[in-house]
């Protein structure tokens, strides 16, 4: 038997599956009770520092945040890479200051969400 857990219409459920390699079929099968799967635990959001907001200019995936917290950027450096259909789009700091990043690498984000701020 393996474990799964599935998402249908928003409602989670774990179910066991059993594998048939041979092609024979089941001649006894018990009914099972399908139980909702365990909900992931949803991070919670990072805060933006004081400054202006630098927002995604698209959904993806944030595949790299390229100073750490607290760096001093100047304008036009790549603060973030995006992934977006299998591209890498580079987001650039508007101004010179220091960054606090909003997100963290690995997040999915939406277009216009709050990547991080620079002051």
């Amino acid at each position: 038997m393996r474990k799964f857990n599935i998402n249908v219409n928003g409602k989670a459920y774990a179910v066991e599956v059993e594998e048939i390699l041979d092609g024979s079929q089941v001649v006894s099968a018990s009914t099972a009770v399908v139980a909702p799967a365990p909900k992931a635990a949803v991070s919670a959001p990072v805060a933006a520092g004081k400054g202006d907001p630098v927002n995604a200019p698209m959904p993806g995936l944030v595949k790299k945040l390229a100073f750490a917290n607290g760096a001093t950027v100047k304008k036009g450096d790549t603060v973030i890479i995006l992934e977006a259909m299998k591209m890498d789009t580079p987001v650039s700091a508007p101004k010179d200051g220091v960054i606090t990043y909003a997100t963290s690498e690995g997040t999915n984000v939406d277009t216009g969400a709050v990547l991080c701020t620079i002051a």
